[in-house]
Formats: C-alpha cells, sequence, structure tokens
C-alpha cells in the first residue's frame, strides 16, 4: 500500500477521485489481448482520454506518476510486459528530460504512431498546465489580494519538496564512498560557480569519471521495447534535437528579441535535466530568475504550487512562461514555455529508442548513467540551499514549518496537495499574528 498511517484516508480519497474520473472520461470495454500480446486502445482519442484520467489525478510527482502507469498499462491494459514496461523506464531515466512523461509519449507512440505520442502528452499535461498558467495569470493580478504569507509559505513547502528529492535520490543513487564524493564535489562546483555553464560541464565530467571508475554488472535484455521505428528516422530526430540545441543559441544572439531567447532557454533545460522534474529547478532557476525574466519570489511560490496539482512537474514551465516580466508573458508566455521545455523529450525518445537496445547492454553507458545521477544528486542539492533555502527561511518559524512539511511528506505520507495548502494557510497565520 502506497499510503502511511496519517496518509491512508487522503489516499483513499485520491483513489475514489481516479475512479470517479475514470468512470466520467472513458466508457471503454476491458481490451483484448492480441496475437502480438498487446492491448487494444489504438484510437489516438482513446489514448488522449485514457492519459486525461492520469492527468487529472495523478498526484505524487514522477516516482508515483510510473506507478499509476505500471497500474494502468501493465497490469490492467496489458499494453506490454512487466520487463517491457521496466526496460522502458530505464530509457526515460538514461535519457535527460520529464521520465514520467517520456514514458507516456512511448507508450502513446506504440499504440497509434506519432498521432498517439501526441495524444499521450497532451492528455497526461493539460490539466497540470492550464492550472500552472492560472495560477501565475491570478498571481499577477490579484497580487495585491493575496496574501504575502501565502506566498511565503509556498516558498517554505519548496525547501521540504527539493528535501525529500535529495534524500530520496540520495539514498537510491549515492550508494557507495565514490558516488557520494562525486555527489559532494558536484554540489560544491554548482554553488562556487553558478551558472547554466558550470551545471553542464559537471554532468559531462561527471560522465567521464562513470566510464573511468564505476563497474555496473552485464545485464542481459529479452524483451523488447513495443515499438517499431527505423534507425535511419531515427538518426533525423537526432540530427534536428542537436542542430537546435547548438543553433537556437547563435539565433538568440543574431536576433534579439526575448521570444527566441525565451525558446532557447527552456529547450535547453528540457535537454540537459537528468533525473526528473525536480531537477528542473536549479537550471530555470539560472535561466530566468538571474536574468530578471522572473522575480525570485514569483519562482519559488509557482514551484511551491506545482507540488500540489497533478501531472508532470515540467507544466512549471508554463507558470514561468506566464509569469514573464515582459512579452511573451500570459498564455502565449506559457504555451512557448510549455513547448519549448517538453519538444526535446519528443524528439530525444524518438531518436534514441532503435538504438537503446545495444546502449542499455553496453557496460560503459551504465557507468556513465551512474556517474551523471550521482552529479545530479549534487546540483539538486546545491539548489536546495541556493535559492530554495536562503529565499524561505528567514526565522525559527520558517525552519519549524519546512520541517513538518517534510515530515508530514517523507513520514506521515499525507498528499503532496495537502500539504501545500497547509503551508500556504499556515504562512497566511504567521503573516497576521508574528
Amino acid at each position: 500500500m502506497r499510503y502511511g498511517f496519517c496518509g491512508n484516508r487522503f489516499g483513499k480519497i485520491e483513489d475514489r477521485l481516479r475512479d470517479w474520473v475514470g468512470a466520467k472520461c472513458l466508457r471503454l470495454k476491458s481490451p483484448q489481448i492480441q496475437a502480438n500480446g498487446v492491448a487494444g486502445d489504438c484510437n489516438p482519442w482513446r489514448v488522449f482520454l485514457i492519459f486525461l484520467r492520469l492527468g487529472l489525478t495523478s498526484f505524487g510527482g514522477p516516482i508515483a506518476h510510473l506507478g499509476y502507469f505500471r497500474d494502468e498499462f501493465v497490469t490492467r491494459r496489458q499494453w506490454l510486459s512487466e520487463r517491457r514496461y521496466a526496460d522502458l523506464v530505464a530509457l526515460c531515466q538514461f535519457l535527460p528530460g520529464p521520465a514520467s512523461s517520456q514514458v507516456g509519449i512511448v507508450l502513446g507512440f506504440s499504440r497509434s504512431g506519432y498521432l498517439g505520442a501526441l495524444a499521450a502528452w497532451m492528455g497526461f499535461t493539460l490539466p497540470s498546465a492550464i492550472l500552472m498558467i492560472l495560477f501565475a495569470l491570478g498571481i499577477s493580478v490579484y497580487r495585491d489580494a493575496l496574501s504575502s504569507g501565502v506566498l511565503h509559505g509556498l516558498k517554505v513547502v519548496a525547501v521540504a519538496v527539493v528535501a525529500q528529492a535529495v534524500w530520496g535520490m540520495a539514498r537510491n543513487l549515492c550508494t557507495d564512498v565514490p558516488k557520494v564524493s562525486l555527489m559532494a564535489i558536484s554540489t560544491c562546483v554548482v554553488l562556487f560557480f553558478p551558472s547554466v555553464f558550470a551545471q553542464l560541464a559537471t554532468i559531462t565530467f561527471a560522465g567521464f569519471v562513470g566510464m573511468l571508475v564505476f563497474s555496473p554488472a552485464q545485464e542481459s535484455i529479452e524483451d523488447r521495447l513495443p515499438v517499431k521505428l527505423s534507425k535511419r528516422t531515427a538518426t533525423l530526430w537526432l540530427m534536428l534535437f542537436f542542430g537546435l540545441l547548438i543553433g537556437l543559441p547563435i539565433w538568440a544572439q543574431s536576433v534579439p528579441g526575448p521570444s527566441i531567447a525565451m525558446v532557447d532557454a527552456f529547450f535547453r533545460a528540457g535537454s540537459w535535466v537528468f533525473g526528473g522534474g525536480h531537477l528542473v529547478l536549479p537550471m530555470l532557476q539560472t535561466e530566468v530568475v538571474t536574468t530578471g525574466w522572473v522575480s525570485g519570489e514569483g519562482f519559488l511560490a509557482g514551484y511551491g504550487a506545482a507540488q500540489a496539482v497533478p501531472g508532470p512537474l515540467f507544466t512549471f514551465a508554463g507558470f514561468l512562461g506566464a509569469s514573464m516580466n515582459s512579452a511573451p508573458t500570459g498564455w502565449g508566455g506559457g504555451i512557448i514555455g510549455l513547448l519549448a521545455i517538453f519538444a526535446p523529450s519528443f524528439l530525444l525518445v524518438f531518436g534514441v529508442l532503435p538504438f537503446w537496445e545495444d546502449l542499455r547492454q553496453s557496460r560503459k553507458t551504465q557507468a556513465a548513467l551512474a556517474g551523471i545521477n550521482a552529479a545530479v544528486v549534487g546540483i539538486l542539492l546545491a539548489a536546495l540551499y541556493q535559492p530554495v533555502w536562503t529565499s524561505a527561511i528567514h526565522r525559527p518559524q520558517d525552519f519549524g514549518l519546512a520541517l513538518l512539511a517534510w515530515i508530514a511528506l517523507m513520514f506521515w505520507k499525507l498528499p503532496p496537495w495537502l500539504v501545500v495548502l497547509s503551508c500556504g494557510f499556515a504562512g497566511w497565520i504567521f503573516s497576521i499574528f508574528v
């Protein structure tokens, strides 16, 4: 059972919500297993509805999303086997970008081609993206009416959320002295040199160190992923990805304008963020706060609010795009931010899929990935201190509230949305009485 003692009641509420939304959105008969062992639901519209239900009800962050996907597509619909699903998760965690969204893209592609991939992404992303953009617009319009204490409470809950992510990732990815050392070195480098280039250099260096130091066990892959994509087509997708990654900064420099610079910043964030949604925080903070596009207070308030909505954390980009201090902003900026940060996920997934079976069995690849994983934990630890901790913890009450929120997430197993709402309310109370 995924809920702790204190979270049982709220967990049941979430489960009932999932069942209710599923009954309203989907009236599909139980899928029949075809000769190739894959279930039905091959229409893009049905794929969209299936993922819309997940986008409306999948609370809890990337790891929880992968659990929901397993229940839906391995156990219930039998779209793929347990082994194939595990291999798909490994691929998407190997790639930069939001792992749960990439898993959804591949699953949609396996059902209904490119339209299915787009339908899966839209269904899973739209609910939280709309909520985050509306939140950004609400802050800009009703900033005076919205208590500063509420915004500060959202900043405090971000401390607890990032601390939970650091703790969980460190336990899983930094399991020996070399990995812990690489994590610590990465943290120091990013704190001493707070720039995007320092983060990218740290990730690259960690990959080389991993290949030299780590010796993962050789794995044998029997099941192959249920997708058909030629290596020639995949090469074209990879060429497009690297062309944009190299060309967008040049374009942004040669054609001054906020729109191109914004697309470049969000595309690079989606291209270099290893480890899932929480790791996008330091990259985006460097891109949008240090440049003055978004205020530090608004940035952390939006990140805290992102924990309260279902779906992928990368929809935080929609909030940032809608919060820009200069055009494009509002709905236009939010849509640009979303498309730019998710575009690398599509290009990389389509570009790597045909080559994955060979890469997965390469010990050098697995060793490099081990080093990169340790480094991204260090980068997230640096982000926990700057800007999250330094911007939110100013007095003993802030530390106490952050500690309670962290315990509520880690040990009481309360739903993140409830913790976020509670911290916002507590921040409002503190602003009145303290």
